[in-house]
């Protein structure tokens, strides 16, 4: 891979003007993996008049020749899936087995679900006298995060691309490496010089200049709730559109009656995938009275099923989570919970036996968990569940519906009842009998979720204009 230290803008990987250099840490031994530099100011003004230069010439260019340019992004990319893996598992965590089965082409598949949509994309149509064009937004500025880091940077430069935008990507720094690696891939498939820019940095500084650049027109970020408010209080100033999806607390709404042998297997896989790292995960497992102490049984069966393993080694195990702060926020979330009085039913506070270094997470269950409970209401984003009970169907709607959040739920239990469910349920993902959506689909949550959508033809249209044009010779 190229120098580590350099930023790729306008076509070259040059050095940063006046960035500091800040260690990578790999998760799993608290030692640093890499060194990147942070960017500054300079650097974001210095990728924002190249991608601004780009524009009018990309913007330009057609659906079909934008398609084309998509497919070859596509073969590079599935070339360089074992050193995509690689980078991933080495930064966040992600067991290499994990890596290279999921996250890697987790981003292989927004770049394929795009191009498909591209070519079905309707671009004008005829609205009485006046026609209707879809036109690429501008220059766009990606701030993406650590979790599933390909997956989230290839939902934005996928249809950025489609519309002919221009783009400037933060990556996070926890996890960089694998979009220098996209850098090159683009490179190879012939994206134009300035089209796609990289500058690493944090977010107070490069995720700030991007968020407040008057000469960027558009701000697509991914991440906690809190630092989306920060991106879009910064972003107001300059009226430019902001495209977000943000934090989750996802129920799992177990129907009354549900075998729950047969269908809570397939939703708590989505707690402890990636150490419980996705912000879909159906953590809040909502379960009838009658069924509350067997599901705290499937439960315990199945996370202490799952053993904590080291991320370079192939197998089915999980891995740690990715850095001191994350490990800290879920050992406190976890303390809290027995400190208000729920059950623990396996897991707890500490690493995993056997692990005295690294940020290894135990995988953890609790019963008797109450709305009010800190657990209950905060993303723990980490391999940890809650129970709580419910008296009748109603109540089991209310308490999926109360939280902030609105990103995605699930229902577990007979198909036929769970679609009479679902359109209850507040949120921009809902799932029977599973946890995740298939490509082409839109994904972005309700109320403190986030706005807009990213998948297929919908991410495409939410990088556009509309703009109508009136007058026209018949």
């Amino acid at each position: 891979m190229t120098d580590p230290l350099t930023f790729y803008i306008d076509g070259a990987w040059v050095a940063s003007e006046g960035g500091r250099p800040y260690d990578v840490i790999d998760p799993s031994t608290e030692q640093a993996v890499t060194t990147i530099t942070l960017g500054t100011q300079a650097d974001v003004d210095k990728a924002v008049a190249a991608a601004t230069r780009a524009f009018e010439t990309f913007s330009q260019t057609t659906p079909e020749e934008r398609a084309d340019l998509l497919d070859r992004v596509i073969e590079v990319y599935k070339s360089r899936i074992p050193d995509l893996a690689k980078a991933v598992s080495q930064e966040m965590g992600a067991p290499v087995g994990f890596a290279q089965a999921a996250q890697a082409p987790a981003g292989l598949g927004y770049l394929m679900g795009t191009v498909k949509a591209l070519r079905e994309f309707t671009f004008s149509e005829q609205v009485g006298k006046a026609r209707v064009v879809h036109e690429p937004i501008g220059v766009v500025a990606m701030i993406t995060p650590w979790n599933w880091p390909l997956n989230q940077i290839c939902a934005k430069v996928a249809p950025a691309l489609a519309a002919g935008n221009t783009m400037i990507l933060k990556p996070s720094e926890e996890a960089p490496s694998c979009a220098m690696i996209l850098a090159e891939i683009l490179h190879e498939a012939g994206v134009p010089a300035g089209v796609f820019n990289l500058v690493n940095g944090d977010g107070p500084t490069v995720g700030a200049a991007l968020s407040t650049h008057p000469g960027i027109d558009m701000v697509s970020f991914t991440g906690s709730t809190r630092a989306g408010i920060a991106v879009a209080q910064a972003a107001a100033a300059t009226v430019k559109r902001v495209h977000q999806e943000l934090g989750g607390k996802a129920p799992n709404l177990v129907l009354e009656g549900a075998d729950l042998a047969s269908v809570l297997p397939p939703t708590l896989q989505g707690v402890l995938a990636n150490s419980g790292q996705s912000c879909i995960a159906p953590t809040r497992l909502l379960v009838h009275d009658s069924q509350a102490e067997e599901a705290a049984q499937v439960a315990k069966a199945i996370f202490e099923s799952v053993p904590v393993g080291d991320p370079a080694e192939m197998g089915a195990h999980i891995g740690p989570v990715v850095n001191k702060a994350q490990f800290d926020k879920i050992q406190a979330l976890i303390q809290s919970a027995i400190d208000e009085g729920a059950t623990l039913v396996t897991g707890g506070p500490g690493r995993p036996d056997g692990r005295n270094a690294g940020y290894y997470v135990r995988p953890t269950v609790f019963a008797d968990v109450t709305p009010d409970m800190r657990i209950a209401r905060e993303e723990t984003f980490g391999p940890v569940a809650t129970i709580t009970r419910y008296t009748d169907s109603d109540e089991a709607v209310r308490l999926a519906n109360a939280t902030e959040y609105g990103l995605s739920a699930a229902i577990s239990g007979d198909p036929a009842e769970a679609a009479k469910v679902a359109p209850r349920l507040r949120a921009g993902l809902v799932t029977i009998n599973g946890w995740s959506g298939p490509v082409g689909t839109p994904f972005g949550g309700f109320k403190q979720s986030g706005n807009g959508r990213e998948g297929g033809k919908y991410g495409i249209a939410d990088f556009m204009e509309l703009k109508t044009i009136v007058g026209e010779p018949a």
